[in-house]
């Protein structure tokens, strides 16, 4: 009979004690202490077990577990058995930064006093052993929400000094999702503020902390040094890239094979392996999403089961407001291509929408994308990345995420579409203007006002293309087709329906006249520069190519083509 499967535990002991669906990550405790390494920062995506290996960890080496030694038995690591005499003989401090999602800093720096309070309060007992002097005594009782800022910054060290003294031994410090509040710091605007903040924690934390044995802390992306780490120079990074505890987190092929066969889903094997397989850990290929593969045993449905993270929204953000460069390659990716590009892994949160391998970065961390291939260029002395969408989940998300840009106008969007396929230049011209009009500054975030720059909006028009009519049409933009650069082609998947060219233009006020002008010089360029060469070389009657010019003045769009001229 198979096993109950909890949806949502994070618990070690309660899942152990309950029976819950469980695969054995415990060697993951015997890679880590035989590394030895002082403080091992491990960056995974989202959901991907790792408040679970926290909690594995703390139950694991903590005084607080010394008698509970059952919840490891007929795991791998009992097998081991010098781990034995670990197993509940450290004072453990054991904090998570996962639910730090405030909306300002004074909320944010609020919260994280709150939890280095709870610690203080479940470590009551050291004000009644008489281990403490007067000061000390005074110093304690000061750790409060609103405590100033050099009593926040010490507070986990003078904490592992009272543990430490206490139990006669050096604590283990384990910090989960650390970057949680970084993200949220980066979405609502208080960023310099919160890492000046967290910078001083941490350094105090875990740099030269002499009552500290180890640390592990864990997150999603790698903040850069020099934003919250820095001196912090004994700190082992381990990203998705690294070979470390590459089957630590997320599920292997053959692990999810075992529990598809455990609750009779052997016949749908290639299904789940298409939407939640793609993850690649250092050189180990064949991981999957636990979270998803998980919520699949228990409804048998496939679904997107990634939704409605901080990790969504800066995707969509990063997307949404980058220049048409990132717009062009995301339209690759949503294609099924893949990009060759630079991937700069310590993320700078404040800096993210200036560099486009940071950007890349991000996606990688965040579990979006994964590395087909690598190599290393001489010629600039940097590593380059071939880089694809991870799985058809990831696919479907970006989809929804892109159609969402669109929401606040989706029905004059969705009739846009409608005309489009119709041909029916009337109502694309009223259902495009609504769209503009409500959408133009959301895409466009640059200094130059739309009328100068309308790339912004229309290569995320284009995206908003790519995202609604997947699988009808093959959608790309600014490619070489003749003798120059067609901004938008529709191949169509099916003979019904026809190829599509797009050119965009905005009116040049001293040699247009109108915005009819306009249309006929786009026109003209796609007459002239042979975008449709390709298309007629595939067998496709000139004819039988519906070409369109977009003419920009503001807000104001008209479309048109040779008829209406």
């Amino acid at each position: 009979m198979p096993r109950t499967v909890g949806i949502g535990h994070q618990d070690f002991g309660k899942i152990r004690e309950n029976n819950y669906f469980y695969i054995d990550k415990t060697l993951f405790i015997k890679e880590w202490w035989e590394r030895g390494d002082n403080v091992t920062l491990i960056t995974r995506p989202r959901r991907f077990g790792k408040t679970l290996i926290i909690s594995m960890t703390e139950q694991f080496f903590s005084v607080n577990y010394q008698n509970r030694t059952d919840l490891f038995e007929g795991l791998s690591i009992w097998k081991e058995e010098k781990y034995h005499g670990l197993q509940g003989k450290y004072p453990v401090i054991s904090l998570s930064f996962a639910d730090v999602k405030e909306t300002s800093f004074i909320q944010a720096r609020k919260k994280i006093c709150r939890i280095i309070k709870s610690l203080y309060n479940k470590s009551g007992f050291l004000l009644e052993s008489g281990l403490l002097n007067k000061a000390e005594q005074a110093d304690f009782n000061k750790i409060s929400t609103d405590m100033e800022d050099n009593e926040a910054s010490y507070s986990l060290k003078v904490l592992s000094d009272y543990l430490c003294r206490y139990f006669g031994r050096k604590v283990i410090i384990l910090l989960d999702e650390y970057d949680t509040p970084m993200q949220e710091a980066y979405l609502n605007g208080y960023w310099d503020e919160l890492s000046g903040f967290t910078r001083n924690l941490f350094n105090a934390t875990f740099k030269n902390n002499p009552y500290m044995d180890r640390a592990i802390m864990t997150g999603i992306t790698r903040i850069s040094k020099e934003s919250v780490f820095s001196d912090l120079n004994n700190l082992k990074v381990v990203t998705t890239t690294s070979n470390e505890y590459t089957d630590c987190f997320g599920f292997t092929e053959e692990e999810v094979f075992a529990a598809l066969d455990e609750f009779g889903l052997s016949g749908r094997k290639q299904e789940v392996k298409e939407w939640y397989d793609g993850f690649i850990f250092g050189g180990r290929s064949g991981i999957y999403n636990p979270w998803s593969v998980i919520n699949y045993i228990d409804s048998k449905k496939i679904e997107t089961y990634w939704a409605n993270t901080s990790s969504n929204s800066i995707a969509g953000k990063l997307i949404r407001e980058s220049n048409k460069n990132i717009k062009q390659d995301f339209e690759i990716l949503l294609n099924g291509g893949s990009i060759i590009t630079g991937v700069d892994e310590q993320v700078v949160y404040n800096q993210l929408n200036a560099k486009k391998g940071a950007i890349w970065g991000f996606l990688l961390a965040v579990g979006y994308l994964k590395v087909l291939s690598s190599g290393f260029r001489e010629q600039t002395g940097s590593f380059f990345y071939e880089l694809a969408l991870t799985n058809k989940e990831v696919h479907t998300m970006f989809q929804n995420i892109i159609c969402d840009w669109f929401s606040g106008v989706n029905d004059n969007y969705n009739d846009f579409i409608k005309a489009l396929m119709l041909g029916d230049i009337k109502a694309m011209n009223v259902y495009m203007n609504r769209v503009a009009m409500e959408t133009f500054s959301y895409f466009d975030t640059g200094k130059k006002p739309s009328c100068d720059e309308p790339e912004r909006f229309y290569h995320g028009f284009v995206l908003g293309l790519v995202a609604g009519l997947a699988g009808r049409y093959i959608i790309t933009s600014n490619r070489e087709s003749g003798f120059g650069r067609y901004d938008v082609m529709l191949e169509p998947s099916s003979k019904e329906d026809s190829y599509i060219i797009m050119e965009f233009k905005v009116q040049d006020m001293e040699d247009e006249k109108s915005l009819k002008d306009t249309i006929k010089a786009a026109l003209d360029q796609i007459e002239k520069k042979k975008y449709a060469s390709s298309i007629i070389a595939k067998g496709i009657p000139e004819p039988d190519i519906r070409k369109y010019g977009f003419a920009f003045c503001g807000k104001k769009v008209l479309i048109g083509d040779s008829t209406t001229l």
